[in-house]
């Protein structure tokens, strides 16, 4: 089968499937090779680039996906949908983050990191569909995990979390608190990365708090 053609079907299968397709379904659709499924989306990328077309193949944990050009979300978004557009506060950010750079993290876990309640923060982070249920730590109480999703990764235009940038690290003072105006960045200077808390028995968070109540 000639390039163009296989280039045309795998465009078609992009835009229904309207969601991220993975190499193998390629591959079985096309009976080609992973290597050659690779080369010609990429060529196709390069040639949807070049001739500055409204849409792009994007690479999502593995798979591709056809979508509109990010630089023409502002005249998108009013033709098909009407309502408020979502914002995420500096809150929302800070929780999206740790969850970023912790997979599989609790809430417990994420509010001793934050300092303050995280409820409302984590459902508004899964009513976006940014963040998902990851299942349960294997801890006394059986807390909820969280994870970041494909929206995530789409929204912040990443391939996989491991395109995330390097977290910056730290000093820690006798108190062993981070020294947040002092970043390390001498070579000889003995340095740890931001702390990340010890597993929590989010039952006996939860017993505490009814306590406090009674």
């Amino acid at each position: 089968m000639e390039t163009n053609k296989i280039k045309g079907i795998i465009e078609s299968i992009l835009f229904s499937a309207g969601r991220e397709v993975k190499i193998n379904e390629l591959m079985s659709a096309l009976e080609l090779s992973s290597d050659e499924i690779i080369g010609i989306v990429e060529s196709m990328k390069l040639e949807y680039e070049k001739e500055n077309r409204g849409i792009q193949i994007i690479n999502v944990n593995g798979a591709y996906q056809l979508c509109t050009k990010k630089e023409n979300y502002e005249y998108i978004y009013p033709v098909f949908d009407k309502r408020s557009k979502p914002s995420l506060s500096q809150a929302a950010m800070e929780t999206l983050s740790i969850i970023a750079y912790n997979p599989k993290i609790t809430r417990a876990e994420i509010e001793s990191i934050r300092g303050v309640n995280s409820d409302g923060t984590i459902y508004k982070l899964l009513d976006y569909h940014l963040i998902e249920d990851s299942g349960k730590l294997d801890a006394p109480g059986r807390p909820t995990t969280y994870s970041t999703t494909n929206d995530f990764l789409r929204m912040f235009g990443i391939e996989s979390l491991n395109d995330l940038p390097e977290l910056p690290r730290y000093k820690i003072d006798e108190n062993q608190q981070i020294v947040i105006d002092d970043l390390i960045q001498e070579e000889n200077v003995e340095n740890i990365e931001a702390p990340i808390p010890e597993r929590v028995n989010e039952t006996a968070i939860e017993e505490s708090e009814k306590d406090n109540i009674s």
